[in-house]
């Protein structure tokens, strides 16, 4: 009887601390206006309780095994823990304070101790083991089979037929991996957020577009200091490096944000070796060759040896390219400023070829800006969708919202049901980690013979309203918009009856996000929203023709500067050995050296801040943008070829690609939607570096 009382004392208390902390509320509209730092630990700690007497529960039951009381119940395991942890990493990188970034590291171990010690958990593998065994598991088809075949395979995969010293040790690599990635990621925000360059002298912004002047000056008065204030956040440091004349402050800018965290109280350089010998030395435990092997085997690509040779090929394709580009950029400088005009710093680079794409195309990027006020690029991307897939997406107010400037949007299908909501976070703020994403927060779908709405936010750093200006982006920033809300459709119009398959092949997963980028080249869709912010005038043809022509200037550089992340990566993570190849900082320099045009200087050290594969889930996986644009730049040709509003080819694209997920090899999901495999060359046509 006193145990019963104790319990049933233990549930009530459980209870009303569910009522209190919001991070416990189980509502579709997560209440982030209330969500505090101090509400991480209680609500992880309870969760976790939760779910240890779920995976008790699930090894107790004796009962023969189904479908239901093995898969399902094993996604049921740890579905609201991950859930309110991806809500909580979401807070840390768009809100972020000293609390909450406390609260998170000392959550973190537990959490990825439980979260990593599922497939290394035997009694767990045997239900599943006994149920694959058993006819009803035999006669399984479609996305139930592939998950059962799936499941087998990520338990062996992560470790679950190794003996108990090796499982712990599994463990521990998982629990000091996390802590490494989170510490990485915190370093690059201060950092970034620890420099600054305040200009008192205007002379000194010579070059500088006036939408720049006015943000530097908006940000030196919210910091209450007179003058400009330019910072390494991305529509500031974009702007000195690309425009301003004084080549003094492109060079502060330039070795500030290439040297972020590679020194001081933010060093990464010591966390940086340590996850590489902590992955190398968990692909080993596995049974693979190196950590590229053991990332890439269940993707696309297969194998690090496939991954090698496709940049190598990109890279072999390119280079003729690319060295006459740079040859041209230092003779486009000399013929300028004279014979004997120095060579080209890495400083010097954005800065002439801006100039050299002005001379040549009589287009500035500049120009463009008043054509594209965020709310008018939102509204208009809407529309396209609409034409494309039949879906209506609106703003909805009152929602609660972790910063104001957020938006809320519900997207509807064509009979009126709810597909799912999402935020957008577009503007850069210092408690925001840099760069642009796209998350999902509830992952819904066909589940127990309802649909359930998805949940998911667009992120982004772009220039934000200054005054009574709106915000104006350029046409990058655009295409930035489009391809993170293109990630967000993938989520959103997720049709997948099975949680666990909702995450795709990672070099499969920038398709849906590239190929949005397209459209935003397409007269027909820029007249959906690019319209004078004052006058309401559509961009003018001229202009249209400017940006069209100088669409594939310097590609073969933004193809090899994407190739040396992409090489660097997986050279860390294959080749690199510290006792033989020295410092890893000037290891990555020698890398990066060969696909820059300029001499690297000794202090570069950009791979110190590489978010994508020290903290991003991108390890061995940088290739994928390169593999995936190829892809993308062969599907858009559909499109191309029946009408880039067309219905047909639109609703074609959503239900093979974008409603699901990794219900099949997305190699064959590729060929259901083209009719045949992927076209090699299409990337390299699309960038104007191949004509056939």
């Amino acid at each position: 009887m006193r145990k019963t009382v104790f319990l049933f004392a233990c549930a009530m208390a459980m209870n009303a601390a569910s009522q209190n902390n919001p991070l416990l509320e189980k509502s579709f509209r997560i209440p982030f206006d209330r969500i505090r730092a101090e509400h991480v630990e209680p609500a992880i700690t309870q969760l976790l309780a939760e779910a240890k007497a779920k995976r008790d529960a699930y090894v107790a039951n004796a009962a023969p095994r189904t479908y239901a009381n093995t898969m399902t119940a094993f996604e049921d395991i740890q579905e609201d823990l991950n859930q309110t942890m991806g809500l909580v990493r979401h807070l840390e990188s768009v809100a972020t304070t000293p609390a909450l970034r406390a609260a998170v590291t000392n959550v973190l171990p537990k959490y990825t101790a439980f979260v990593s010690g599922i497939p290394l958990d035997k009694e767990i593998y045997a239900k599943i083991k006994d149920f694959a065994a058993t006819p009803d598991a035999k006669a399984l088809t479609g996305p139930r089979k592939r998950f059962l075949t799936w499941t087998l395979d990520e338990f062996r995969r992560n470790g679950a037929e190794l003996g108990e010293a090796d499982k712990a040790r599994l463990r521990a690599i998982s629990v000091e991996m996390s802590q490494l990635g989170k510490r990485f990621s915190d370093n690059v925000l201060d950092a970034t957020n620890a420099f600054e360059i305040v200009v008192k002298d205007d002379t000194l912004l010579a070059g500088l577009p006036e939408s720049a002047r006015a943000a530097a000056r908006e940000s030196a008065k919210r910091k209450g200091v007179e003058g400009w204030r330019f910072t390494l956040q991305e529509p500031s440091f974009r702007a000195v490096t690309t425009y301003l004349d004084d080549a003094g402050i492109r060079e502060r800018m330039y070795r500030a944000y290439n040297g972020r965290a590679a020194g001081g109280a933010s060093d990464n350089v010591a966390d940086m070796k340590r996850i590489l010998e902590l992955r190398r030395e968990r692909a080993r435990l596995l049974g693979y060759k190196n950590f590229a092997d053991l990332t890439v085997e269940d993707r696309m690509a297969k194998n690090g040896d496939r991954v090698r040779e496709f940049l190598a090929t990109l890279d072999r394709k390119t280079r003729p390219f690319y060295e006459e580009e740079t040859a041209k950029i230092l003779a486009f400088r000399r013929s300028i400023e004279g014979d004997k005009a120095p060579a080209l710093a890495p400083w010097d680079i954005p800065y002439y070829a801006e100039k050299m794409r002005k001379a040549r195309f009589d287009f500035d990027e500049e120009a463009v800006r008043p054509y594209f006020p965020m709310d008018s690029v939102l509204k208009g991307m809407f529309e396209l969708v609409h034409r494309l897939y039949g879906i209506t997406v609106t703003k909805v107010d009152n929602a609660a919202v972790w910063n104001p400037a957020v938006q809320y949007f519900e997207v509807r299908d064509a009979d009126g049901s709810l597909l799912g909501c999402f935020y957008s976070d577009l503007y850069p703020r210092e408690d925001k980690r840099g760069g642009a994403w796209s998350d999902g927060l509830i992952t819904g779908g066909p589940i127990d013979g309802t649909f359930k709405p998805h949940l998911g936010t667009i992120n982004g750093n772009m220039t934000p309203p200054v005054g009574d200006k709106p915000a104006l982006l350029t046409h990058r920033d655009v295409e930035t918009v489009f391809h993170e809300f293109g990630h967000q459709l993938q989520h959103v119009l997720g049709r997948v009856p099975v949680r666990g398959l909702n995450d795709v092949a990672w070099d499969f997963v920038e398709l849906p996000s590239q190929i949005m980028e397209n459209w935003t080249w397409e007269r027909e869709c820029l007249d959906l929203f690019a319209r004078h912010y004052q006058t309401g005038a559509p961009l003018p043809e001229d202009l249209y023709q400017k940006m069209r022509r100088a669409r594939t200037f310097r590609a073969a550089y933004a193809q090899m500067r994407q190739l040396s992340l992409g090489v660097v990566d997986i050279s860390l993570h294959v080749d690199y050995d510290q006792q033989r190849d020295g410092d890893i900082l000037a290891y990555a320099r020698r890398v990066f050296q060969r696909y820059t045009p300029a001499p690297v200087p000794e202090d570069y050290a950009m791979v110190a801040s590489f978010n994508h594969i020290f903290s991003g889930g991108y390890a061995c996986g940088y290739y994928s943008y390169k593999w995936a644009e190829v892809l993308d730049a062969d599907a858009f040709t559909r499109f191309q070829k029946e009408g880039i509003f067309n219905r047909k080819a639109g609703m074609a694209f959503r239900h093979e690609i974008l409603e699901k997920g990794n219900t099949e090899d997305p190699a064959q999901l590729f060929r259901n939607f083209m009719g045949r495999d992927p076209d090699p060359d299409a990337l390299m046509r699309r960038n104007g570096l191949i004509t056939k």
